[in-house]
């Protein structure tokens, strides 16, 4: 019997050693037969397979294919295809095709006057695509992308996003300062199922694999697609139904691959203030099947002209009469207001093709990325067994130096800066800096702040602040605790506490001005449009996804409440002048318990450690629900309430890149509610202005326990100068936005023996309308907006809208 097993386990190893040895590399050059130059980006497939890849810029390409007898096909448009047949039993290395260029004649191109010979082409190009897009109901893939990152100065990664400092004006100076790899499937079902998993993941130290997610499938364009989006601009392809109506064509030559003739066309946008694709795309005649694009983003398309290069690189396989993508690379060179400089250079091949075999509906789900658990811990070894793209001496150069420089020790002044509001001490630890550690306002003067952050410890799933000050004038010391850990596998879980002896601001809920900003006017102009009172207490809170558009989440919290009063009168000018006395609150103690869900139907990203949305660009809604209740008799509170509080906000696409944001609020109580927490309808101070508020009334103005607001906001970008033909405006990327706000506003008779202060309602809905002007350099719009209703004497108000006082 041991001898049975010992001869069972044998077969065992040596069928994995048999298994594990059946795919071996090939690799090698493509050039020029004549000029023995290399040729970029040449095709490589193995006959009979969907197996294939394509070469680098230098020519270079590897392919890993199973042991046994292939056939290796090599190809480019304008030169004859080169065969080779291989017996592989293991790696080949610097093999060299060399490729001749097609001798055949060619027909010379006939224009006839009055007529387009590419409109002719492109139409059947159209037809053939319609035709193509029938066939194809169900398709999966693998795919390797590269991402290099060049720039002047050095990159960092945050979890989400990418910092990069100042740095200089000479491009030569750029240099190799990130790069990213990952290895991925795909699958893809009608009508629109889609969904990839990233099976491997690499890049330098100074970047988190969290950004690794840019897979082959999720940023390639198909320009086989009708609607094609580019750094949020939606251009019509350029074999689009509509392609005819926005680009002009031109038939440029014909060239050849084989005995097949290739019509070599150039097109463009017919207006030139339209955003769309320039260069050229190749369609192969007889099946008028596209081929190949070369294309760059032209003026109009590329956001205030900071990115000066986007060009656009694809080429198709034909796979059993279905032509699907084989490669996308991808250049981007942008100049950031003559700062500094970057440029991205993304290569992606695509291979292994299933086509229409069927792929169950159950497979797809709200996950549209998945990286598998280990993908970025995959070793050297992994990856040498792995068909990537083959990589360039400076590419091994730069993921030795970033990879050192990152493992040096890092002190305490490499992050420090007078402008930053948070100083580092370790990836996750982190103090107030000199511009976080002022403030002023009339309550406390003069106050102190220091506070010590606590982020990402225990895989990113403990985060933690104590923030504390000090009021030279109320002479109180004031403390703030959070903490907060995140569980499960995708940290969808998460339990907060908060504990804290604070000043708070009234109604700040409904403002959002920076707190350096509110201390510069008291300094500066003593003027404070904030009130204040003291708060002591504790809460804590559990939230979890119940389902993958569902969360819940249920808390309680205690806190008292007690009036603050005007102890300063400090000012640069002004001397002789005095503050406003800060208003009241009801003073008591409230212990409450909440419960609350959120419903999202965005589909979202696992990247490894969390489960993430994708972003805000698409068409979307989002409601949030929450009811707060507190009782005299089991919660021992001297008043009693129930608030019923709703939010649905979303984005609807209209025209081209505009779009219709919409956010409805609602808000009910039941009981007396304190003063401190009724709802104060979003106003400005003046001359400000802020999305979502209502920008004819002043702070506090409005307050109530019975809410109804609605906010429309329709971005048109410069959409209505592009499309009106508006001379100069239509090149000048000004972003007109307009919007209107109504909202209804009442106080129960309860609520309103509480309050010290009267205040305006609006039983008859409040309207008001406006637009803004701004431009995408610029970090700020100028607002105008009327009142429709309810007038008196500030019926018309212009406002600046910036993120330097939000």
């Amino acid at each position: 019997m041991k001898n049975i097993f010992l001869f069972i386990a044998v077969l065992i190893i040596l069928f994995q050693v048999s298994t594990n040895a059946q795919y071996y590399f090939v690799r090698g050059d493509i050039k020029d037969a004549e000029t023995t130059e290399p040729l970029s980006f040449a095709n490589v497939r193995v006959a009979g397979t969907t197996l294939g890849t394509s070469a680098n810029k230098s020519g270079e390409f590897e392919l890993k294919i199973p042991e046994g007898k292939h056939t290796l096909i090599v190809s480019y448009i304008g030169y004859i295809s080169d065969t080779v047949q291989i017996n592989l039993d293991k790696n080949l290395s610097a093999i060299v095709f060399k490729l001749q260029q097609t001798k055949i004649t060619l027909p010379e191109i006939t224009v006839v006057p009055g007529e387009n010979p590419a409109i002719g082409i492109i139409r059947k190009a159209i037809e053939r695509k319609n035709e193509r897009n029938k066939l194809l109901t169900d398709y999966n893939f693998k795919a390797y992308t590269k991402g290099v990152v060049w720039s002047d100065s050095d990159l960092e990664g945050g979890r989400q996003s990418l910092n990069i400092g100042l740095g200089s004006k000479d491009s030569v100076e750029l240099k190799i300062n990130g790069i990213i790899e990952n290895e991925s499937e795909g699958y893809f079902s009608e009508p629109d199922n889609y969904k990839e998993i990233i099976t491997a993941q690499k890049q330098t130290a100074n970047l988190p694999s969290s950004l690794n997610i840019f897979t082959g499938g999720r940023i390639i364009q198909n320009f086989y697609s009708e609607e094609i989006s580019f750094i949020g601009k939606e251009m019509p392809g350029p074999i689009a139904d509509d392609a005819l109506e926005y680009y002009y064509y031109y038939l440029v030559k014909t060239l050849a691959i084989d005995d097949r003739i290739v019509y070599q066309i150039y097109l463009a946008p017919d207006y030139s203030s339209n955003p769309g694709f320039t260069g050229d795309i190749f369609i192969v005649d007889s099946t008028f099947d596209l081929i190949k694009v070369d294309l760059q983003l032209n003026r109009a398309a590329s956001t205030a002209g900071i990115f000066d290069t986007i060009n656009v690189y694809q080429q198709f396989n034909d796979y059993n009469g279905v032509f699907m993508p084989a490669d996308y690379r991808l250049y981007v060179h942008a100049n950031i207001l003559g700062l500094t400089q970057l440029a991205l250079e993304l290569n992606t091949i695509l291979y292994d093709y299933n086509i229409n075999k069927i792929i169950s509906d159950d497979f797809f789900d709200e996950v549209i990325i998945k990286v598998l658990p280990g993908a970025a811990e995959k070793d050297s070894l992994y990856w040498s067994q792995t068909q990537t793209l083959p990589g360039t001496k400076e590419e091994s150069l730069a993921y030795a130096r970033i990879d050192s420089i990152e493992n040096l020790p890092h002190s305490f002044w490499d992050d420090f800066s007078f402008l930053s509001t948070r100083m580092s001490f370790s990836d996750n630890f982190t103090v107030s800096a000199p511009l976080g550690m002022y403030h002023f306002n009339r309550v406390e003067g003069h106050a102190i702040d220091f506070g010590l952050f606590v982020n990402d410890l225990l895989k990113q799933r403990f985060n933690s602040s104590l923030k504390m000050n000090y009021g030279f004038a109320d002479k109180r010391f004031k403390t703030d605790f959070n903490g907060s850990c995140l569980l499960g596998d995708y940290r969808t879980t998460k339990a907060s506490v908060n504990a804290y002896n604070k000043l708070n601001t009234l109604f700040g809920e409904s403002e959002s001005y920076h707190e350096f900003f509110s201390s510069l006017l008291s300094l500066l102009n003593k003027y404070e449009f904030r009130d204040h009172y003291y708060s002591t207490g504790f809460s804590f809170n559990l939230s979890a996804d119940v389902d993958p558009i569902l969360r819940l989440n249920a808390g309680f919290e205690n806190h008292t409440d007690r009036n603050a009063y005007k102890n300063s009168d400090f000012s640069f000018f002004k001397k002789n002048e005095k503050y406003k006395d800060n208003l009241p609150v009801t003073e008591t103690t409230v212990r409450a318990i909440n419960i609350g869900l959120d419903i999202d139907f965005r589909k979202f990203i696992e990247d490894g450690f969390f489960r993430r949305r994708i972003g805000l660009s698409g068409s979307y809604i989002l409601l949030n629900a929450n009811v707060k209740f507190a009782d005299k008799n089991l919660l021992k509170n001297k008043i009693d309430f129930t608030t019923y509080e709703t939010t649905v906000r979303g984005k609807l696409n209209s025209f081209g890149s505009s779009s219709l944001e919409f956010k409805i609020f609602g808000l009910f109580n039941s009981g007396q509610l304190p003063f401190q927490m009724l709802y104060s309808l979003p106003g400005n101070i003046d001359l400000t202005g802020q999305r979502n508020s209502f920008r004819t009334l002043g702070l506090n103005e409005v307050v109530g326990d019975k809410i109804i607001t609605l906010n429309l906001d329709h971005d048109w970008g410069d959409n209505i100068f592009r499309w009106l033909r508006i001379p100069i405006l239509k090149d000048l990327e000004l972003q007109l936005n307009t919007y209107i706000n109504a909202a209804y506003s009442d106080v129960s008779a309860k609520s309103k023996r509480l309050m010290p202060i009267s205040t305006t309602t609006f039983k008859s809905p409040f309207l008001e309308a406006g637009f803004s002007i701004g431009h995408v350099l610029f970090p700020m719009t100028f607002e105008f907006t009327w009142k429709l209703n309810h007038f008196n004497g500030n019926n018309f108000r212009f406002g600046i809208n910036s993120q330097l006082i939000y």
